[in-house]
């Protein structure tokens, strides 16, 4: 009986450790993918947000401060945060969005330079590029820390568990073969007796 069931976990182990490297290699796959796809988003983030910072210099530069913090705090824009989850792969990852509603400009053209206007329009572009570059890292985050769960696991089926279970399925089929031989020569031995009698 004992025999029986070691040999169905055998199987179901076998089963299990291909179906675990399956998911291993696609999580990888995923992960490779979005890993060169969010290198280069964030190099791009970078650059566009040094863009900015030295146009809002530059229009600071040009503005008296009174006139520059009046300019920037009469913008409209107003921002809408919001999160979900999506799966991905059974793996359930963050989804940031950020909705910018209203027109980042609400000054007129003679009292501020048109630096400034392009900062606020460089800042429109930027912010939900960030969201979702934020979100991407998360989810790569989330990817290699299954990676490595997935890995652990089948490395803990094909060097642990399936090891074991074939030397002890190997055991008791030697054990039971033993039993059967000596079973097998206790038989000859009443044959041997009952015929001589």
């Amino acid at each position: 009986m004992e025999l029986i069931k070691l040999r169905r976990r055998l199987v179901l182990a076998r089963r299990g450790h291909k179906l675990l490297k399956d998911k291993r290699d696609e999580l990888m796959r995923i992960f490779m993918e979005m890993f060169e796809r969010v290198f280069a988003e964030r190099a791009a983030i970078d650059e566009m947000f040094a863009r900015i910072m030295a146009t809002f210099r530059f229009a600071r530069a040009a503005m008296f401060p009174g006139e520059f913090i009046s300019a920037t705090s009469s913008s409209d824009m107003t921002h809408k945060f919001s999160t979900s989850e999506k799966s991905l792969l059974s793996l359930r990852v963050p989804e940031y969005k950020i909705e910018i509603e209203g027109d980042p400009v609400s000054w007129s053209a003679a009292s501020a330079p048109t630096e400034l206007s392009e900062a606020f329009w460089g800042l429109r572009d930027f912010i939900p590029r960030l969201a979702r570059l934020s979100s991407d890292e998360k989810t790569l985050e989330l990817l290699a820390e299954e990676v490595e769960r997935t890995r652990r696991r089948v490395n803990a089926l094909e060097y642990v568990l399936m090891p074991n279970l074939v030397e002890t399925i190997r055991y008791i089929s030697m054990r039971l073969a033993e039993n059967e031989r000596s079973d097998q020569v206790r038989l000859m031995k009443i044959k041997d007796i009952v015929r001589s009698h």
